[in-house]
């Protein structure tokens, strides 16, 4: 069974839950829907054998990667299944002839196939139909930061 953990009952919309029983000798294998989203991204491990219930994760939910294919750093992590993502990038200011810095944060979803997601794991996202008013990006890969930094962390 599903996790419930919201108001309303939470399920896949293609499992039926309500099968009646048949032969007992037969082993009964979890019913979960999951998919490839394909772009050579491997659907991860939890997302097959959890138990969690995400219409908009893209490898159980009715999500479609298409279009853009993004990096970018995790920043912040306060939402519910959206993260913060900085991008940066080089502009080139023509007069100087010279690059600066800049940055842009995106809203991003973040399913709940990843679980070890920190601040500062490098994540790759891919674009979808829009999801929220600024949600438009589905976490497909997270790369774990590398541990150079001094500070405390879990283990």
């Amino acid at each position: 069974m599903a996790d419930q953990t919201e108001r309303a009952f939470q399920k896949q919309p293609t499992v039926f839950l309500n099968r009646k029983k048949d032969l007992p000798a037969k082993k009964k294998k979890g019913l979960r829907y999951y998919k490839n989203v394909g772009l050579g991204f491997k659907t991860p491990k939890f997302a097959i054998e959890g138990t969690y219930i995400d219409k908009k994760c893209p490898f159980t939910g009715n999500v479609f990667i298409r279009g853009r294919i993004l990096t970018g750093v995790v920043t912040k992590m306060k939402m519910q299944r959206t993260i913060v993502i900085r991008r940066d990038y080089l502009h080139y200011v023509k007069k100087y002839n010279r690059f600066e810095k800049r940055h842009r944060n995106m809203s991003v979803h973040l399913s709940p196939a990843f679980r070890d997601v920190m601040l500062g794991d490098i994540v790759t996202v891919g674009e979808c139909r829009p999801l929220s008013k600024t949600v438009k990006f589905n976490v497909v890969k997270v790369t774990k930061a590398s541990g150079n930094k001094k500070g405390f962390t879990k283990f």
